[in-house]
């Protein structure tokens, strides 16, 4: 049990089922190993009396419950970025223990070298489960029909292209050959449920814009960001003040290139791609869509299609990144200060 010092840090190396805890006393001494379940009961009966210490964890599952558990409890907790810690997933030497004891070590010396994150709150949490819930079954149904269309045409037949995925349960019987039905019809009952239960998430969600975080409404101002990209921008970044400057926002997710210098050499890579990736993959989704044939004339048009045009083999796919990179500046810059979009600027007002 951790009495109270201050000077002390605990790393916690958490498992599924249990952790391991290591305790540094205030000279970095080894001064107790536990082992405990990993279940909010546990933990609060480890940590039950106020210590005021550090405590290092590493961003997993089990990470979000138990950084606010543990700062309800009056603990300094600092959430380490798993991206940041080659000392500990490639050691030669790598076991629970030694785990914990090595986050606790770097917890002591410098709490930087771990890159530390902010857990988004529970309630934050929640909210944004029912978009990634909704995603889970998009990508679900897309498989489903993808392998009925492949099913079908492997015995000779076709479901029309005009057949989309949301009516593909009710008018896609009709294209298939009678000896596949009974194999086939249990899948199309399937992809109506999901599509029912799509269309259910679809009404929380715009509830939730409604209701709980009208400020998406100034976010869909630009077309192509709809509701589902703006709540989800919305939850991930949670407030825009965390941000002084609204070209720090790509940075955050994943959305610049990757850096490697060294005397002479400066060589710019491929995207880092930190961050929350559900969001990033909207964003480019919505790029797509900006950049695509039905897309409306605006500048973030007219800025990826120079680049597309200038960028040689690969030029669209970093001009649709490029879009999602500014997108997400423009998205934080509306919502920061409430303007009014205006998808055309004049020339000397666009930005590079």
């Amino acid at each position: 049990m951790v009495k109270g010092n201050s000077g002390m840090t605990v790393g916690i190396d958490i498992g599924d089922r249990y952790s391991h805890l290591c305790v540094l006393d205030e000279h970095g001494e080894l001064a107790e190993r536990a082992r405990v379940a990993t279940t909010r009961t546990a933990m609060e009966g480890w940590f039950s009396r106020p210590a005021r210490c550090r405590v290092v964890l590493e961003a997993c599952c089990h990470s979000p419950w138990l950084s606010r558990l543990l700062d309800s409890l009056g603990y300094e907790v600092v959430v380490a970025n798993p991206r940041q810690l080659k000392l500990i997933f490639k050691s030669k030497r790598k076991n629970d223990p030694i785990d914990s004891e090595r986050l606790a070590r770097l917890g002591r010396v410098d709490t930087e070298l771990l890159s530390p994150i902010r857990h988004r709150s529970e309630d934050v949490q929640r909210d944004l489960h029912v978009l990634k819930s909704r995603d889970v079954l998009v990508g679900t149904r897309t498989r489903l029909v993808s392998h009925i269309r492949s099913v079908v045409k492997s015995l000779g037949g076709r479901v029309p292209l005009k057949v989309r995925a949301e009516t593909f349960h009710a008018k896609a019987a009709e294209h298939v050959p009678a000896g596949l039905l009974p194999s086939v019809e249990p899948l199309l009952r399937a992809l109506a449920c999901i599509d029912a239960e799509i269309k259910e998430l679809d009404k929380q969600i715009h509830r939730l814009c409604l209701e709980s975080y009208p400020e998406t409404a100034i976010l869909r101002q630009v077309t192509g960001v709809g509701e589902i990209v703006a709540l989800t921008f919305v939850l991930v970044i949670e407030d825009p003040k965390r941000f002084e400057n609204s070209r720090d926002v790509p940075a955050y997710l994943g959305l610049v290139p990757r850096q490697w210098q060294s005397g002479a050499v400066d060589r710019n890579l491929h995207i880092t791609k930190a961050g929350d990736r559900f969001l990033r993959k909207l964003l480019v989704q919505s790029a797509n869509y900006i950049l695509g044939p039905f897309g409306p004339d605006c500048d973030l048009r007219r800025w990826g299609q120079q680049l597309a045009e200038r960028g040689g083999r690969g030029g669209s796919k970093r001009a649709r990144v490029g879009v999602a990179r500014k997108l997400s500046v423009l998205l934080h810059h509306l919502w920061a200060t409430g303007q009014v979009y205006k998808p055309v600027l004049s020339p000397s007002a666009v930005a590079a």
